[in-house]
């Protein structure tokens, strides 16, 4: 009898009361953006604590509205008039984090990251900043804070704005914070596979009460949707800086707020699997645990390992039915950021060794303990 399982690295949540209210929606002759988008976006700042909340149509699209408004903090100035511009970033992430730093105009300046976190290094971004620095963007590997106080303390020293890639980072908490409440811009995802999907979406949370009122704006080409005064809807208006097609629509809406009821349970099975897999793996030969800023509360989208013979685990638990994997891999080394090198011996260290094993919602106590045994039997 085969001892084969099938535990998959993510999987779509959707919940199970989810189809009556979609249906409602598709036939109500509405959805574009409207009442179920205010709906969730009124949902999510409860959840967040933070007032100056919007909802994109991908995570993606926040980053790019953050990185514009961090180098143009006059709406009436374009950032394709300045190619100087730099952003500082990190390699170890998805390449979506760094490919709308390209479509806004400005340049790639790569900060390391720490070994075994992955989590970009405060130290490092100190060095790279020059007077054509505009942005620091940190990546929250897995659900892990990075060090966000010390970063933002940089930025405040050299005034330079910050932004948190919070896509791993749903219901994480940083000093009794939940993320979203301490840097300039924070945006997280709402992609198929991550703790909650409304299908794909996107939130962009700002500091200040005018980023979030210029953020309304550019998601929607720059109209002012909520006027209706004028002889006919809105094309008597000036629209004053170019904006995007980057609003949610209410399909995603409704299933982002159908899903979202299940947020806690999501996470509390997300973290005791890693809680037991940190147990598990404690002091094991060849096994070296990620660990967790001392300072925050992980969300746990990933749980990340360290392991000599890396690539022959991820083979064997394979074999298994466990599907393991590096999930994002250094992204410096692609071809589209050939302009942008930079010698980072610790991402490489990181890029190396890593890996990530099942943890989310979907793994039962006997798949973590299945898990943990072939590891365990297998990391040299």
């Amino acid at each position: 009898m085969s001892n084969k399982k099938n535990i998959p690295l993510f999987k779509v949540f959707m919940s199970p009361n989810v189809d009556n209210p979609l249906l409602d929606v598709i036939h109500s002759g509405w959805i574009g953006e409207g009442p179920k988008v205010k709906e969730f976006e009124e949902k999510l700042r409860a959840f967040f604590g933070n007032p100056y909340l919007t909802t994109l149509n991908n995570g993606t699209a926040g980053l790019h509205l953050s990185y514009h408004l961090a180098q143009n903090q006059d709406e009436y100035k374009s950032y394709f008039n300045n190619n100087k511009n730099e952003i500082i970033t990190t390699p170890i992430t998805c390449t979506a984090t760094n490919t709308p730093i390209i479509s806004t105009g400005a340049k790639i300046v790569w900060a390391d990251v720490d070994p075994i976190t992955g989590n970009i290094d405060p130290k490092d971004i100190e060095n790279k900043i020059t007077k054509n620095t505009k942005a620091i963007v940190m990546v929250h590997w897995g659900g892990n804070p990075c060090e966000i106080d010390k970063i933002n303390e940089i930025a405040k020293k050299y005034n330079i704005k910050t932004v948190e890639d919070g896509a791993h980072s749903m219901g994480m908490e940083y000093k009794g914070k939940k993320i979203g409440n301490n840097s300039d811009y924070t945006v997280l995802s709402l992609q198929a596979i991550k703790h909650i999907t409304s299908v794909d979406g996107g939130i962009l949370m700002t500091k200040s009460e005018k980023d979030y009122e210029r953020v309304k704006l550019l998601r929607w080409y720059g109209i002012d949707r909520t006027i209706r005064e004028g002889i006919d809807l809105r094309c008597e208006l000036d629209v004053a800086e170019a904006g995007y097609k980057f609003h949610m629509n209410d399909v995603c809406a409704i299933i982002g707020i159908k899903n979202f009821e299940h947020i806690d349970e999501i996470l509390s099975k997300h973290r005791a699997n890693a809680l037991f897999y940190n147990e598990a793996f404690k002091a094991k030969s060849g096994i070296t645990i990620s660990p967790q800023n001392p300072d925050a509360k992980s969300s746990y989208w990933l749980y990340t390992l360290h392991l000599n013979n890396r690539d022959e685990v991820m083979k064997k638990l394979g074999e298994d039915g466990i599907m393991s994997s590096k999930v994002h891999a250094r992204n410096d080394i692609h071809s589209m950021f050939k302009d942008f090198k930079a010698d980072l011996p610790n991402a490489q260290k990181f890029n190396d060794t890593h890996l990530c094993i099942p943890v989310g919602w979907w793994v039962s106590r006997d798949d973590r303990e299945f898990i943990a045994e072939k590891v365990i039997k297998y990391a040299k």
